[in-house]
């Protein structure tokens, strides 16, 4: 037996419950993996509340991302051997001290990053790494606005942009929150709970605004998105932190520039085993150069998994946090 957290019933982070699981041995193409650090992403609570319907139902245990180590492998398992440091961003079930899941899901740790640096980056860093190079490939000289800036995502998104060479626009909360942003890539960084977003934007690119927006705040967000945006720019929804997207007519987006609207998944685009691996290590890369520094700013024990939901649904927290066995 071992410890992880389920949930029986959608709800609040009160849902939330620490108890004993037998997971059984690894099958063919499995290996089991002892968690040391487990992320914490806004995703967890869109499956705890039921937004995210789980993939088999209830009870399941919650979780998208982790590091640790090989303990067993399973038939026919090749490429990996117990006592590997590994990673992975999906499937669900990374909320426990142990777990099997398929050797294809899962990618070997560069000796450079530590468990908790990886188990904070793997789901945010690669939406971070789909958004800026496939989903709207950024390039020097762009201007991109990201909400949420000081966020998980946020952060890593700021420092990548940077570097690629575009002009890099945040909004944030309160005036941590934008010093946290500014410090990590943001050329400008608007507080929104002082100031409009979308004159600020207007105001900072002289009218011209913006190419590409990253969205992870959805409903509270949305509109002022589109007036964000140039003529044929694009809106990049990742995220519903504030409730989901409103339905809305195609025609609005002619009428504001003959927008683009996308509404991406990271599991989408590390379908194949080629594309994980090209997304973590394009990922890696990054990371090991210095170019990207994951912010561990928060650490909860795994069986305080409900308090780690609640304070980052109160915004809270800032840059990654993360669940420790």
């Amino acid at each position: 037996m071992i410890k992880a957290v389920r949930v029986h019933e959608h709800g609040g982070p009160e849902v939330l419950t620490y108890e004993d699981v037998e997971i059984g041995e690894p099958g063919a193409g499995e290996v089991r993996v002892r968690h040391t650090a487990i992320g914490l992403n806004f995703i967890d609570c869109y499956f705890r509340t039921g937004l995210y319907p789980a993939p088999n139902g209830l009870p399941f245990i919650p979780g998208n991302e982790a590091a640790g180590e090989v303990i067993a492998l399973g038939k026919g398992v090749s490429g990996l051997a117990v006592g590997d440091r590994v990673a992975y961003a999906g499937p669900l079930g990374a909320y426990a001290e142990e777990r099997n899941i398929a050797s294809d899901r899962i990618v070997k740790l560069p000796d450079a990053i530590g468990d908790e640096e990886a188990a904070a980056m793997m789901l945010k860093g690669m939406t971070a790494e789909y958004l800026l190079l496939r989903t709207y490939p950024v390039k020097a000289g762009d201007t991109v606005l990201c909400h949420a800036a000081a966020g998980g995502v946020g952060l890593i998104l700021g420092q990548w942009a940077k570097h690629i060479g575009a002009t890099i626009i945040g909004t944030a909360g309160s005036p941590e929150k934008v010093a946290l942003a500014k410090a990590h890539g943001y050329d400008q960084v608007i507080d929104y709970s002082r100031d409009n977003f979308v004159e600020a934007v207007a105001d900072l690119t002289g009218g011209k605004k913006c190419d590409v927006v990253y969205d992870s705040v959805g409903k509270d967000t949305f509109e002022g998105s589109l007036d964000c945006l140039k003529p044929r720019g694009m809106f990049v929804s990742f995220g519903n932190a504030s409730g989901p997207v409103p339905p809305f007519a195609p025609t609005l987006l002619s009428q504001k520039g003959s927008l683009y609207v996308t509404r991406p998944t990271l599991f989408t685009y590390i379908a194949t085993r080629p594309e994980l691996e090209a997304s973590a290590g394009a990922l890696f890369d990054v990371v090991a150069g210095g170019i990207v520094k994951i912010n561990v700013n928060q650490r909860y024990r795994l069986q305080d998994a409900g308090q780690a939901h609640s304070d980052l649904e109160n915004r809270k927290t800032s840059g990654a946090t993360v669940l420790l066995t």
